[in-house]
C-alpha cells in the first residue's frame, strides 16, 4: 500500500468511528495516541484529510464511499496541487488553482447553499447565506489582538520566525491558523488569541472610569480582558457557573497582568439572590451567551455534520433566562450588552425582541458581525439601554 493509499484508509477509519460526541481535534488526538508510530508529517496529512470530509457541510452526505467524499473534499478546500490528489485524482489535480465555484461546477453542483448548510431559512436575516455557507471550505485565520503597545514588538518577532502574516487596524495581526504563536512571543501579556469577529465587539463597550461592570457568563474572560485595555479604571465582576472555568479565567488574567477584579460563581439560570453579589447594581452587563456556536463551525465543521436542530430552541430558553434574570442588577440608564457566536435568528434577534418586550430595555446598536468576509466567526452583538 502507497503513502497516500494508507492516508486515505486512515481517514476513512477515523470517520467510520468518529460519532462527534467529543470535538474532532479531542478525537483525534486521542486516536494517533493510540499510534505512536505515525510520524507529524502522517498525522498532519490524514488530519486534514478528515476536516475535508467535515468541511462539505451536508454536500454529498449520503455518498456512499467515504473515500471518494474525501477526495472531492480535498479537491474543493485545496489550492495548490499535492501528491495525494495526483495519485488519486490526476484531472483534479491539474484544476487545484480553479475558484471555488469553478470547482463546484465540475462536481455537477449546482451551488444551492441549503445543500452545504440545510439549516438556511433560520439564519439572521443579515447573514449572506451562499457567502456564509461557502467560508466552510475555507480554514479561518488566526488571530491575535496585541496589548501594551506591543504590536510593532509582536511583528519584529514574527517577521524573525518567518511567519507571513497581515495587520488589521492598529492592534490586530491576521496568521495562518496553524502559527505557533506561543512559542513565538513566549510573553502572553502582549497579546491575546482573539477572533477577529470577538474584537468588533468591543466597539459596543464604552467604558467609563468607576463604572461598574458584570461580564456575567465570563468563561475564560476574552472580553473583559478586552474592556480593561479601553478602559483600566473600571470596577469589573466576572462570574460563571463553572468552578473549573473561573480557575482558568484567574490564569488568563494573571498572564495578562490584570488585577483587581472580583469573581463570584453563578447559576443564572435561576434568579440572582441579591446577597449574592452583595445587593449591588451595575452601570454596564456583558452577556455573551451560551449558544450553538454556529458562527464558529468554519473551524470545527464536524458540528455543522452532526447538528441537531432542536438545541436551538434549548439555547434559546436558555439564553432567555440568563439575560432577564440579570436585568433586574442593571442601573437605570445602563447598558447590557448581548453577545451569541450564532448565526441563528432565534438565538440573536428573537431574543433581543424578546428582552425589548418583556424587560423595558431598548436596543441602540449593534447587530451581526458577518466574520465570513474575512475568513473569522460570525457573531451577533448588540448593546441595549435600560430606560
Amino acid at each position: 500500500m502507497t503513502r497516500w493509499e494508507n492516508y486515505l484508509s486512515t481517514a476513512e477509519e477515523i470517520i467510520l468511528v468518529y460519532d462527534g460526541d467529543v470535538p474532532l481535534h479531542h478525537f483525534l488526538k486521542g486516536f494517533f495516541k493510540q499510534r505512536p508510530y505515525m510520524g507529524s508529517r502522517d498525522r498532519r496529512w490524514v488530519s486534514q484529510l478528515v476536516y475535508h470530509y467535515y468541511r462539505l457541510g451536508h454536500l454529498w452526505k449520503d455518498e456512499r464511499q467515504v473515500t471518494e467524499r474525501i477526495l472531492k473534499g480535498t479537491f474543493l478546500c485545496e489550492f495548490d496541487k499535492n501528491e495525494l490528489l495526483q495519485f488519486f485524482r490526476p484531472e483534479w489535480n491539474e484544476k487545484i488553482q480553479l475558484s471555488l465555484g469553478e470547482k463546484l461546477t465540475m462536481l455537477s453542483f449546482d451551488g444551492q447553499p441549503g445543500d452545504i448548510f440545510p439549516f438556511v431559512s433560520l439564519l439572521s436575516k443579515e447573514i449572506d447565506a451562499a457567502a456564509f455557507a461557502y467560508s466552510f471550505f475555507v480554514q479561518p485565520y488566526l488571530f491575535i489582538r496585541t496589548r501594551n503597545n506591543k504590536q510593532a514588538a509582536v511583528m519584529q518577532l514574527l517577521q524573525q520566525a518567518g511567519i507571513t502574516f497581515t495587520t488589521s487596524g492598529t492592534d490586530t495581526i491576521i496568521l495562518p491558523n496553524s502559527t505557533k504563536i506561543d512559542s513565538i512571543i513566549t510573553d502572553k501579556s502582549w497579546y491575546e488569541i482573539q477572533d477577529l469577529s470577538s474584537q468588533k465587539v468591543g466597539a459596543l463597550f464604552h467604558p467609563k472610569a468607576g463604572e461598574a461592570w458584570w461580564d456575567c457568563c465570563a468563561a475564560s474572560g476574552g472580553k473583559s480582558i478586552m474592556l480593561i485595555d479601553k478602559q483600566p479604571n473600571v470596577k469589573l465582576l466576572v462570574s460563571d457557573v463553572r468552578a473549573s472555568i473561573i480557575q482558568n479565567l484567574h490564569q488568563r488574567f494573571k498572564e495578562a497582568g490584570i488585577r483587581g477584579y472580583e469573581d463570584v460563581l453563578l447559576d443564572l439560570t435561576a434568579p440572582v439572590l441579591p446577597a449574592t453579589i452583595s445587593n449591588r447594581k451595575f452601570d454596564q452587563i456583558i452577556v455573551d451567551a451560551p449558544c450553538t456556536g454556529s458562527g464558529t463551525w468554519a473551524r470545527s465543521p464536524e458540528n455543522l455534520y452532526y447538528f441537531n436542530e432542536e438545541s436551538i430552541d434549548t439555547y434559546q430558553q436558555l439564553q432567555k433566562r440568563i439575560a432577564a434574570n440579570v436585568v433586574p442588577l442593571l442601573k437605570q440608564g445602563g447598558s447590557l450588552i448581548y453577545i451569541t457566536c450564532s448565526v441563528f435568528s432565534k438565538e440573536n434577534e428573537d431574543v433581543v425582541a424578546f428582552l425589548e418586550e418583556t424587560t423595558g430595555l431598548t436596543k441602540q446598536e449593534g447587530g451581526i458581525i458577518p466574520g465570513y468576509e474575512g475568513r473569522a466567526d460570525s457573531m451577533f452583538a448588540v448593546r441595549l439601554i435600560k430606560a
